[in-house]
């Protein structure tokens, strides 16, 4: 990896918030969480984005947000503007204010509008197309939004349907140029045009979600059968510890927003 390449890319990270045991569940039990192991994992994450190029920019914690370490959410950023967007969880929606105001540092800023609900985790750009989940957290007023928004930009939007995980994000995630990292139980191989598949392993059905930085993988270290399969295919997987930040229904993408400084 270059050191030009090392300077420029940015992740926009929160601290995860003290009030992380409310958080929104959908998909998976209510367990306890231990905030502070939660803590330290997020801080271990953080690392293996800078071991792989980024440079952080935290900010501060919201101890009244539950869930507002998972940044993902409310912004979907590219090369030409960040969009701002409107969570489908009502409790959510605070989190964007402080993350308007640091995106609109880098980036042009639009917003998704009411009756649209878009969460970022719906959202996987492949190229110029922008696929979004048709989930419980996003809806179809918020995709033709998009599709209005980016299109000045030469990007396609896409709908997709999903089920059984709580973001398309959950059922699938890009690793390579042309390759995805998939869960054909929870969204349906053909709906991705041109693309080839690493299928995850049958016993870990949460394991599609992978967070590629330059020429790395972040990856969460419950889901082994699966990374195992990724290292096949020759690519450097980057494993780490979210068990905790896992018990609030999140994953590796979510934990983060990267940017093209």
């Amino acid at each position: 990896m270059s050191t030009n390449q090392e300077s420029t890319r940015l992740a926009v990270t929160r601290p995860v918030s003290a009030a992380m045991a409310a958080c929104e569940l959908t998909h998976v039990p209510r367990t306890a969480i231990d905030i502070d192991l939660a803590r330290r994992q997020h801080e271990d994450y953080e690392q293996a984005l800078i071991r792989l190029g980024c440079r952080i920019e935290r900010l501060a914690e919201e101890p009244a947000l539950a869930d507002s370490v998972f940044v993902e959410d409310t912004a979907i950023v590219l090369d030409e503007l960040a969009v701002i967007t409107r969570p489908g969880a009502q409790s959510r929606r605070a989190e964007i204010t402080s993350i308007a105001a640091a995106l609109g540092k880098h980036r042009r800023l639009e917003r998704i509008q009411a009756p649209g609900t878009l969460d970022g985790g719906d959202v996987l750009r492949v190229g110029r197309t922008v696929y979004v989940g048709l989930s419980t957290r996003s809806n179809a007023a918020a995709i033709g939004q998009l599709g209005a928004l980016l299109a000045r930009h030469g990007y396609r939007v896409q709908g997709v349907p999903l089920g059984g995980c709580l973001h398309l994000k959950s059922a699938v995630t890009q690793v390579g140029p042309q390759l995805l990292l998939i869960n054909p139980a929870y969204v349906e191989p053909a709906r991705f045009a041109d693309m080839q598949f690493v299928q995850v392993d049958p016993g870990e059905p949460l394991a599609a979600n992978a967070l590629p930085i330059g020429d790395g993988i972040i990856y969460p270290a419950s889901n082994p059968r699966t990374a195992q399969r990724l290292r096949q295919r020759g690519l450097a997987v980057h494993t780490v510890d979210v068990s905790e930040l896992e018990k609030a229904e999140g994953a590796v993408t979510c934990c983060s927003l990267i940017l093209s400084a």
